[in-house]
């Protein structure tokens, strides 16, 4: 088992595929695809290859020592456009020289939070080049003369990075170095792209996502459920990637479920049309003149110092009232009590004789 193999298998984070053909539809979504000492680079793997770069993906590649597979790795390079690329001379009698590695720097961003606070001396693997370039897009690791180890070159949307030595024990013992977890785990971090976005509009019109290719015609129609609704949306698959039309009648936002014969692609978000949280602001007199000839709508400025609430009543529900008559119904009941009480005289009754 390929010693990447292990490494990638072993973590949840990765769907890691081995494959010693010419790559199937595994290539088609792969995000990182990792070239290991083939023997033969064949022409549809040439292509697939090139197709990860061109949606934004990385290739690795690892170089064979075997002399007669230069030429079809050669022509790999010159498609993916890596170069100019050498090939140091080799001999079947003669053991290869190894070289050791120069010290990462801890200024490179590809080593950030790989080091440790503490400086101190490490053993660094060695290696055996069999590859030989002049410049490259990123230096990675180098040897300690200078050259290259391993360098990033831009393709397209994506990067190639190669290694100058084969990773069998005998040009390399670079896999059973401790530096070999984290710059691999790096290049499959530095390498993941979504291509999903956190939420999709219903007005949007169409999408693409991510989606391995079907194996037979009764798994080529995808649907979005959610809950009892179920849409089969307008669909074609495009290298990888599953473009989909919005039903007319998706009226609905939510969570919706990408299923293809039962089994779930992937969980989409959908909202409504952005223009519902505008959030464009206007003065009162642009606002008249937006709405002028609406009798039904009125603009309130409340710049004037005065609350809306305020204007309102002054101008639609007026000065209440009812205070003042409480307060004079009360005034004239108070009048009256006091003029029953003190505003007449006790007349005597009519036969009582009076004193004289």
């Amino acid at each position: 088992m390929p010693a990447t193999q292990r490494l990638y298998s072993n973590e949840s984070l990765f769907a890691y595929t081995h494959s010693r053909g010419a790559g199937g539809g595994s290539l088609s979504t792969a995000q990182l695809a990792l070239v290991q000492e083939l023997p033969r680079i064949e022409v549809q793997v040439r292509e697939q290859l090139k197709q990860v770069v061109q949606r934004g993906g990385s290739v690795v590649i690892v170089p064979p020592a075997n002399p007669g597979a230069q030429a079809s790795y050669t022509e790999l390079f010159r498609e993916l456009g890596v170069g100019p690329v050498q090939w140091e001379p080799t001999s079947s009698a003669q053991k290869p020289q190894r070289r050791e590695v120069a010290m990462p720097s801890r200024q490179n961003p590809f080593f950030r939070d790989v080091f440790g606070p503490q400086q101190r001396q490490v053993t660094l693997p060695s290696v055996a080049p069999v590859l030989r370039w002049a410049r490259s897009g990123t230096d990675i690791l180098k040897l300690r003369e200078g050259e290259g180890y391993l360098s990033g070159f831009q393709s397209g949307r994506g990067m190639v990075y190669v290694f100058a030595a084969p990773f069998s024990g005998e040009y390399s013992d670079f896999t059973a170095h401790a530096l070999f977890v984290p710059v691999m785990y790096r290049l499959a971090m530095q390498s993941y792209r979504s291509t999903e976005q956190p939420a999709y509009r219903l007005n949007q019109g169409s999408i693409v996502v991510p989606a391995p290719p079907a194996s037979n015609a009764a798994e080529q129609v995808a649907k979005l459920v959610k809950d009892s609704l179920t849409l089969i949306p307008a669909q074609r698959t495009v290298a990888g990637t599953l473009q989909l039309d919005i039903p007319p009648g998706m009226r609905e936002p939510g969570f919706y479920t990408l299923e293809r014969n039962g089994r779930k692609l992937a969980t989409l978000a959908f909202n409504f049309d952005k223009r519902e949280s505008e959030l464009a602001h206007y003065s009162a007199d642009e606002l008249r003149q937006m709405w002028a000839g609406k009798p039904n709508i009125q603009v309130y400025d409340a710049s004037a110092g005065t609350s809306v609430a305020a204007r309102y009543r002054a101008e639609r529900v007026g000065t209440p009232l009812w205070q003042y008559c409480v307060v004079g119904a009360l005034v004239f009941l108070l009048a009256e009590v006091l003029l029953l009480r003190f505003g007449t005289r006790r007349q005597p009754a009519a036969g009582q004789p009076l004193a004289v």
